[in-house]
């Protein structure tokens, strides 16, 4: 699965899932652009990984939920590396809280980040991807996009929304041979599940065919081969990451 000389730019690159991603791209010959927006120090980390592998790239700051800055970051890749290939839209955080619990404010940050940042990031390298009459974007949602999950209302909405977003681009960008699909992980061992009590991960475990929690590699394979050329005929499409979870 080579991507060589493909320019690729990860949003939320700085850890996690994320890294896992930029590492893997880099691995298979890709330019990965970093981007984060307020942890310099663990982009760095990720930039130092891929180069110790021998892969190359730069970080990248910008805010995904501003739509002025996305669209001048994303610009600034184009006119230095002269093109941008691949997409993969990770940044994300996650509020858990029950509705009566919940605040708009919670709502409302999910949402800029998870949805409206999704929204940019594809907006901006779109127009690119179209003159170029090649691309491929990978948002990132989750299992809980489709099945729910108590606490979660605000994030299950905005993972919902990206699903949305990924099966409209497919269908109106694939004539110009840009191939939009999102990747739903289930349970993995990130920032996000590593505050969990163990008897909660038990529980997971147990409700996992598999019986175990997921690493970001394991994500991170999949999104590698949806922007490779093996998968030139897949577009519009939610591959659930999961161990079974979702069935």
């Amino acid at each position: 699965m080579q991507i060589e000389k493909r320019i690729a730019l990860v949003t939320g690159g700085s850890r996690g899932i994320g890294r896992a991603i930029a590492v893997r791209l880099s691995g298979t010959g890709a330019y990965v652009f970093i981007g984060y927006i307020d942890n310099r120090k663990a982009a760095s980390e990720t930039l130092r990984i891929i180069r110790n592998k021998g892969g190359n790239g730069e970080i990248c700051r910008f805010d995904v939920s501003n739509f002025e800055a996305t669209q001048e970051a994303i610009k600034n890749i184009v006119e230095k590396k002269g093109r941008i290939d691949i997409l993969v839209n990770n940044a994300a955080v996650s509020i858990s809280s029950i509705i009566l619990r919940a605040k708009e404010n919670d709502w409302d940050t999910t949402i800029n980040i998870n949805l409206k940042g999704t929204f940019n990031c594809c907006k901006s390298v779109s127009k690119y991807m179209v003159k170029q009459r090649w691309g491929r974007i990978v948002n990132i949602s989750s299992v809980v996009a489709e099945g729910g999950n108590a606490g979660q209302v605000c994030y299950s909405a905005s993972k919902a929304g990206v699903l949305g977003v990924t099966k409209s681009l497919a269908k109106e960008l694939g004539a110009r041979n840009i191939c939009v699909n999102a990747v739903a992980p289930g349970f993995i061992e990130t920032d996000m599940t590593a505050s969990l009590p163990g008897k909660s991960k038990e529980k997971i475990i147990d409700s996992i065919p598999l019986s175990r929690i997921g690493t970001p590699y394991d994500i991170a394979g999949v999104v590698a081969f949806l922007v490779s050329r093996d998968a030139d005929y897949i577009t519009g499409q939610i591959i659930n990451v999961c161990g079974g979870l979702y069935i």
